[in-house]
């Protein structure tokens, strides 16, 4: 079984989609989704510098965009359906894998994570806050420093990662005072995601998804609240909602994906983040990051071998 899996905020690169755009049909795709997004992604991914795209507003549709974008040169037309048996993304990514799965058009997603992007990145310009990954260590105790310096695991992602969420001033001193033989990594992110920070993204959130119609999943689509599959559009629209100020739980998704069976799995891009996960947590699953064209025949080939695409 094939899982497709979708890459979150800080995946982003200058220039990233420029290779994409040479592909035929790629710039007018692009195109459909920059108005539906109401920014230009096809100047953000090309042109703009490290500085520009990793401002919250920018990075969450640029990412989105890339993963589709990327799929659909995979696929060439064929149907996420007929070669995908679960789709799930990272945080942000979740939102390009509701458009795998069916439940919205990729036009919607990208209105949705449009205005996503906006009020997280209103709601983190109130407060400094921040993000770093905390790889290793005991988890019990890696959850005690994390709680005794007012930190929120808002990531908690597998394979000895949890990402520490909070303002500047709580991270620093996480740095300052580590759990035992963990590794403190400040994260190129812009806020404190899927903590009670964006609070006040939320209702924005919500009233743009209240006016989309989404359908039932036609690929089995984990969710980042608990690993489960989703089986209700609407359910999903609501838990993406919530996703915002809620932590995400990528190692319940992964736990989910081997009790399914799944052999394969492929990473969008801007892939990397979550083929490297995998390869730690999904112990014997085939797993491929698609970062550029250059990617596409692995990418298809793993596809044919583990989804069926003839």
């Amino acid at each position: 079984m094939l899982a497709v899996v979708c890459p979150g905020q800080g995946a982003q690169s200058p220039g990233m989609l420029s290779p994409w755009l040479e592909l035929p049909g790629s710039a007018a795709t692009l195109a459909g989704y920059s108005e539906a997004a109401g920014t230009d992604l096809t100047r953000l991914g090309t042109t703009a510098d490290a500085a520009t795209i990793r401002d919250t507003a920018v990075a969450q549709p640029l990412i989105v965009a890339t993963s589709l974008l990327s799929l659909g040169a995979v696929l060439d037309g064929a149907d996420p359906a007929a070669v995908a048996g679960v789709t799930a993304g990272h945080s942000v990514g979740e939102l390009a894998a509701v458009a795998i799965a069916g439940v919205l058009p990729a036009a919607d997603a990208l209105r949705l994570v449009g205005e996503r992007g906006r009020a997280m990145a209103e709601a983190a310009a109130a407060t400094p806050t921040g993000m770093s990954a905390v790889v290793g260590g005991d988890p019990d105790d890696v959850g005690v420093v994390l709680a005794r310096h007012g930190l929120t695991p808002a990531n908690v992602n597998g394979g000895g990662q949890v990402v520490a969420a909070g303002t500047l001033e709580q991270l620093a001193a996480l740095a300052a005072d580590p759990p035992a033989r963990a590794r403190v990594i400040p994260l190129e992110v812009a806020g404190a995601f899927h903590t009670e920070h964006m609070a006040p993204a939320v209702e924005r959130v919500r009233a743009v998804a209240a006016s989309l119609s989404p359908a039932q999943p036609r690929v089995a689509l984990l969710s980042n609240a608990d690993g489960a599959a989703v089986t209700d559009g609407a359910d999903a629209l609501a838990r993406i909602v919530a996703q915002v100020a809620r932590p995400v739980r990528w190692d319940r998704c992964c736990d989910t994906m081997l009790a399914m069976g799944v052999t394969g799995v492929l990473e969008l891009a801007p892939g990397g983040v979550l083929t490297g996960l995998a390869r730690r947590t999904l112990k014997g699953v085939e797993a491929l990051a698609l970062k550029s064209p250059d990617d596409l025949d692995a990418a298809r080939d793993l596809v044919r071998r583990h989804g069926g695409l003839e």
